[in-house]
């Protein structure tokens, strides 16, 4: 009987352990400052944002709306913020929300990415 408890007194033990140790995945949308039409195809844009966010740890999807002028980005709230996000988008050259592009990675776009 003694030996029946322990083991279910382990076994609670790791389902909840395992519950708190799922990850928590968010989606949010950021408005940013896209210039060109082809942005998606773009060999500077297109790629940057794409590889550059999914470098992010945690990121792990990246949808860009050239014409509504957002970056939708899944990301685990366990491994990153949304303030990181936000910087590392700044640091590829793009506005993000209230955070500006910073202005070294901005001027390494290519002129079509600029305003």
């Amino acid at each position: 009987m003694k030996l029946l408890k322990t083991v279910l007194f382990v076994f609670a033990m790791f389902l909840s352990a395992n519950a708190f140790a799922q990850k928590k995945v968010e989606t949010t949308v950021i408005k940013t400052a896209i210039y060109c039409d082809h942005c998606k195809q773009c060999e500077s844009c297109g790629d940057r944002l794409n590889v550059g966010l999914l470098k992010t740890k945690g990121v792990q999807m990246v949808v860009l709306d050239e014409k509504a002028m957002t970056i939708t980005v899944t990301y685990n709230t366990k491994k990153t913020d949304l303030a990181t996000i936000k910087t590392a988008i700044s640091k590829l050259g793009y506005d993000a929300d209230d955070i500006k592009a910073d202005e070294v990675a901005y001027d390494s776009l290519d002129g079509c990415c600029k305003k």
